[in-house]
């Protein structure tokens, strides 16, 4: 079986069992009305999380944060958010992998360096053509 069957049913790519589904407590999952009160509660605290989580993109903060933290609100009782989190997990640490190869570090410090004396090329014109003045009038 692939990894991909694997965690639908139940197991981690390491082969241990995962387990999914509610994490409640036994008293709240043996009463329906009381787990369904649960449940839209966990949902609408995730959604008030992964809902801040998505102003904080545009604006200072930390918003792809705040939203996982709101998927991770959602895993502790739904399973669609435990695969998107351990979907999510994996595409992350296969990125890390990827960067901590040898060639693409290089690249990656070569492509940096070449932005950086772009820059540096950049306000050497601006300071040799204007000088030290801001581009606008703060005594007026």
């Amino acid at each position: 079986m692939n990894a991909e069957s694997d965690e639908r049913a139940g197991k981690s790519a390491d082969g241990q069992e995962a387990e999914l589904g509610s994490r409640a407590p036994e008293f709240i999952k043996s009463r329906r009305g009381l787990h369904l009160s649960w449940q839209v509660g966990v949902f609408i605290v995730g959604l008030a999380v992964v809902g801040a989580g998505v102003v904080m993109l545009p604006l200072p903060g930390p918003g792809w944060l705040v939203i996982f933290g709101g998927m991770a609100i959602w895993a502790t009782e739904f399973v669609w958010a435990q695969l998107v989190l351990r979907w999510t997990k994996r595409k992350v640490t296969e990125a890390a992998q990827r960067a901590l190869d040898p060639k693409v570090r290089r690249r990656n410090i070569i492509l940096t360096t070449v932005g950086l004396v772009i820059i540096a090329v950049l306000l050497g014109v601006y300071l040799w053509k204007f000088g030290f003045v801001m581009p606008w009038k703060i005594d007026q």
